[in-house]
């Protein structure tokens, strides 16, 4: 087989298209007769492999010209060591700058043939011997060659896996590390030379600390090396030895600012360390202590440096108790993104969205904030902070990762943009620069895949990367946990000191040590998860001490963790979204209800992060998916069984918003009444599919507040059943069928369940419970003709069709309509008889010892008092007022006022006295967790139930509340009903 190497070809085989290509080939001594020379084609295909060949052979011609008759020992290095090639040829494709350096220090090139990894701890030693003895000019000179012949050993490593991709990557972390460690090994060269141009220089101790880049060990190639200067002594003598520091790296190796010393450039340069302890505990803003979290003493006096940080360490994790702190790193966030030129903000790497800034500073408030209770994150690397906020649970690991990957990418592309020609830029090149995109992408990397480009790679690359990191960073740095979490003191987020109980006593628990071993439980051992509680529960315990019953919601939260320990996004979702923390919180400190739903239907914690979902459809097609859903299941067990498990989802759903105040009470009442009929259909059809053959058709009927559409969260489900045989089948027969299923429908339903009941009560049919289950509509027929009562005339008022057969359950209504609706009206006997009636209810049914003035549904004032008020209303004039012909209590009042049967102002007692009163039987049912219709009037039960009616801060205030309000109603019951 031909070497296609070897074969006739031109030099653009290899990448090459200069026109003097050819020229500078044979001249190397690589090129002949139109094809590679012998040992040469190694060379050309690294060539190839360089991010700019031609501008990697200019450079090789250059240097050839420049080592003259010392071409041949290069030449012959290059062609035998893949270590010197893959290096050597990196640099001339990649840096002009660091061509030039090659090409006037041409015997340099042997710096770059080591095979083993450059080591930093070399730095010091050989950049300081460089200036030994030497000052002024001399000393720039010595240090800047030297410095700059590590510079390129560095980048040149960095660059080599480009063009030998078996040599070893060095990755972005290790670069970075090496250029701060060269830098500091400058800083320490430039102090000694100022050490003997200034006079007297012993008279004073000298440290010099790194901040920003150089602290943190993450250094570009090109950039401004910030400092501050601590000194002790003659503060003369130490501010002309850091004035003479800063001169000499400033002319032989980088910038030198201090402008990150208190007060900035209008300070003074040297500071006593009292002086800088006094400015940061006075005067110091937000930022300053940002910076700090990157201070790192380099050089000059090691105990003066290491007490330097003694000082402001702990200065630096108090600052997120700072007033405002979190808003103000947002705004400094905010103004740097201002700054960037209009029109490059998508370009710029460092300061634009998604770029370095976004990353750093959502880093650096989560360590500011997190911090002062995890010494863990008091470290000043980017990634290697990215790495414990991830494994410790502040940041979910995914995008930990990402943020990570994302930085190192934009981190290696401002390299390698400033290897170019050794100049601080951050911008990345126009979409349509073809040229400078493909250099960037080789220096990078990156090849052509996919049907697309090198250029088109790293564009789609580019962008996806920024996008990534703007996600996140708007995900974290505006994360409304932070802010929560920074206005903790941070002695309570130590949740297990002793000054934990006595803060816990002063937030109101009242049983401060038990809370505290909730708190150890959850946070016990070193695991992840505890990490995460760790974060979120002094979060929490602020939040639940402003309920009604931090103890009990503390206690609810512990049961809600350890049910739902293994569920992976449980707590990612309380650490990610800060409104669902707020909410859970409120919740679990009001209500007994939710979370004994919560650890059963937890994927409704979901839906706390987002108000539109938690408030749902409309509530009128709220059992329509439930419907669905259950009717693809063939066994009966399942399909109950599923249709209890949506219930309890839509339940709890329900009563989370209800409880936060995002929906009205009509659409409380309507989604709890169309979830039970939709229940109830479910059944119905899941036990009919499985009885076999249908010998009747079945109607279920709605009554009370089922019908209605009023149902609260303790009503049973009042219901009538009717049937009606198939043809050439009996009435005993159908009678008896439809009472088999029904039987079994009331029998599933009411299984014995951690859920609220599922009560199906017939007991309003006729013959109350001595009737039968099921009867045929001419069953119904006859009964209503010749037996009915005047109370089962009034139940028929809130007669509904809900489930089965819509064409049987709408003869039905028809039948009983002259019922209920008496033609007209009532005679006066009629009517004492009702009034009797509900008499002996409020004697007999009130139970002893109650107080009718807080007895939602009997007392004075009550839901009975309005209902059977409308319900009188309705059996003496709904025959000649249509409107009146409705189940619905509310819209019975508004059919009477618009009739002019009760005045406008009686009329709004009656409603306000319903709606209330049915607001708080809710409310007792959410915070005792079980049905209730009597009000507490003292402890943490009234102080809950107040805070649900919307007095969370005078339970006193709600009781006369309610009692002036239900006194009106009685009032106006007392002259409509009682006639008085």
């Amino acid at each position: 087989m031909t070497d296609p190497a070897r074969t006739p070809t031109s030099p653009a085989r290899f990448g090459l298209t200069g026109t003097r290509s050819a020229e500078e080939l044979r001249a190397a001594g690589w090129w002949e007769d139109r094809r590679p020379t012998d040992g040469a084609e190694a060379i050309l295909f690294a060539l190839s492999r360089s991010p700019d060949p031609d501008l990697a052979l200019r450079g090789v011609d250059r240097l050839r010209v420049a080592l003259g008759d010392g071409w041949p020992e290069l030449d012959g290095a290059l062609r035998d060591g893949a270590v010197l090639r893959g290096r050597l040829l990196a640099v001339l494709g990649s840096s002009t700058a660091l061509a030039d350096f090659l090409v006037a220090n041409p015997d340099r090139w042997r710096g770059l043939a080591d095979p083993e990894p450059v080591d930093a701890g070399v730095f010091a030693p050989v950049l300081v011997g460089a200036v030994d003895g030497l000052t002024g000019a001399d000393a720039v000179r010595a240090l800047r060659l030297e410095y700059r012949a590590l510079l390129c050993r560095i980048a040149s490593e960095d660059l080599a896996h480009v063009v030998e991709p078996d040599e070893r990557y060095v990755a972005y972390d290790d670069v970075a590390a090496l250029l701060s460690d060269l830098a500091v090994a400058a800083l320490r060269a430039a102090l000694d030379v100022a050490d003997r141009e200034v006079p007297r220089s012993s008279d004073c101790a000298l440290a010099v600390i790194a901040m920003g880049k150089c602290g943190a060990r993450e250094l570009n190639y090109v950039s401004d090396v910030d400092v501050v200067f601590v000194g002790e002594g003659d503060l003369g003598v130490a501010t002309r030895l850091a004035g003479t520091v800063m001169q000499v790296a400033g002319q032989a190796c980088f910038e030198v600012d201090a402008a990150l010393r208190p007060e900035g450039k209008a300070g003074a340069l040297v500071r006593t360390l009292d002086g800088h302890a006094s400015y940061y505990r006075r005067w110091a803003r937000t930022w300053e202590f940002q910076a700090l979290l990157k201070a790192r003493p380099v050089a000059g006096d090691e105990e003066l440096g290491r007490r330097y940080l003694e000082v402001v360490r702990p200065l630096v994790w108090n600052a997120a108790e700072r007033e405002d702190f979190v808003p103000d790193v947002q705004a400094m966030r905010r103004r740097v993104e201002e700054h960037v030129p209009l029109g490059l903000a998508d370009r710029e790497l460092k300061l634009g969205r998604g770029g370095l800034r976004d990353v750093e500073f959502a880093v650096q408030l989560l360590q500011l904030v997190h911090g002062r209770a995890d010494e863990e994150l008091r470290i000043p690397s980017t990634t290697a902070a990215l790495e414990v906020l991830g494994r410790g649970g502040y940041v979910g690991r995914a995008d930990a990762a990402d943020f990570g990957r994302a930085y190192r990418f934009l981190r290696t592309l401002e390299h390698r943009l400033q290897l170019q020609k050794m100049l601080r830029t951050h911008l990345f090149p126009a979409d349509d620069d073809t040229a400078a995109l493909r250099w960037l992408a080789r220096a990078a990397g990156l090849h052509a895949e996919g049907g697309m480009s090198a250029d088109q790679v790293l564009l789609a690359e580019f962008r996806k990367r920024a996008n990534q990191v703007r996600r996140l960073h708007e995900k974290l740095f505006y994360r409304p946990l932070l802010q929560a979490v920074a206005n903790v003191p941070t002695e309570a987020l130590r949740l297990t000191t002793a000054q934990a109980a006595a803060r816990l006593a002063a937030l109101g628990y009242a049983a401060p040590d038990g809370a505290l071993k909730h708190i150890e439980a959850l946070t016990r051992g070193v695991s992840r998860r505890a990490r995460i509680q760790g974060a979120l529960l002094p979060v929490l315990l602020d939040l639940l001490a402003t309920t009604p019953d931090p103890d009990g919601g503390l206690l609810a939260y512990r049961r809600v963790s350890e049910a739902l320990a293994e569920t992976p996004w449980y707590l990612r979702l309380l650490r990610d979204e800060g409104t669902v923390v707020d909410r859970l919180a409120a919740l679990l400190g009001t209500s007994k209800f939710v979370p004994d739903l919560l650890v059963r239907a937890p994927e409704v914690l979901r839906l706390l992060a987002d108000t539109d979902a938690l408030v749902g459809r409309d509530p009128m097609t709220i059992g329509n998916p439930l419907r669905s859903t259950v009717s693809r299941y063939s066994d009966l067990e399942r399909a109950v069984t599923a249709a209890r498990s949506l219930r309890r989802q839509e339940l709890l759903r329900v009563a989370s918003a209800d409880l936060l105040g995002l929906v009205p009470l009509r659409t409380v009442c309507v989604s709890l009444s169309e979830v039970w009929v939709a229940v109830l259909q479910a059944a119905l059809d899941a036990v009919v599919r499985s009885s076999g053959e249908r010998v009747a058709s079945i109607a279920v009927i709605g009554m009370g507040r089922l019908g209605g559409r009023e149902l609260g969260y303790s009503s049973d489900a009042d219901v009538l059943f009717v049937c009606e045989p198939a043809a050439g089948v009996a009435d005993s027969a159908a009678a008896k069928y439809a009472s088999t299923v029904v039987e079994q429908v009331r029998r599933l339903l009411a299984a014995p369940s951690q859920d609220p009941a599922l009560q199906v009560d017939a007991d309003l049919r006729p013959e109350g419970r001595q009737g039968p289950l099921v009867r045929t509509l001419d069953s119904y027929r006859a009964y209503y003709a010749q037996w009915s009562e005047l109370w089962e005339a009034q139940a028929l008022l809130r007669a509904r069709f809900i489930a089965g057969d819509a064409e049987l359950g709408g003869r039905f209504i028809d039948l009983v309509n002259p019922v209920r609706y008496p033609a007209g009206g009532l005679d006066a006997a009629a009517v004492r008889e009702i009034r009797r009636i509900k008499a002996r209810v409020e004697a007999e049914r009130l139970p002893r010892g109650a107080d009718p003035s807080t007895h939602t549904k009997l007392g004075r004032g009550g839901l009975a008092d309005v209902e059977w008020t409308v319900q009188l209303l309705q059996l003496q004039h709904a025959h000649e007022v249509p409107a009146l012909r409705t189940p619905s209590t509310v819209r019975g009042v508004k059919a009477a006022t618009e009739a002019g049967l009760i005045p406008a102002d009686e009329a709004s007692a009656l409603m306000e006295s319903w709606t209330t009163a049915t607001r708080a039987r809710n409310a007792v049912v959410l915070v005792r967790g079980k049905p209730g219709d009597q009000l507490p009037t003292a402890g943490r039960d009234l102080a809950a139930v107040a805070c649900a009616m919307g007095h969370p801060d005078d339970p006193g205030e709600f009781l006369d509340s309610y009692r002036r309000t239900t006194r009106r109603a009685r009032a106006v019951v007392e002259r409509v009903f009682y006639g008085s």
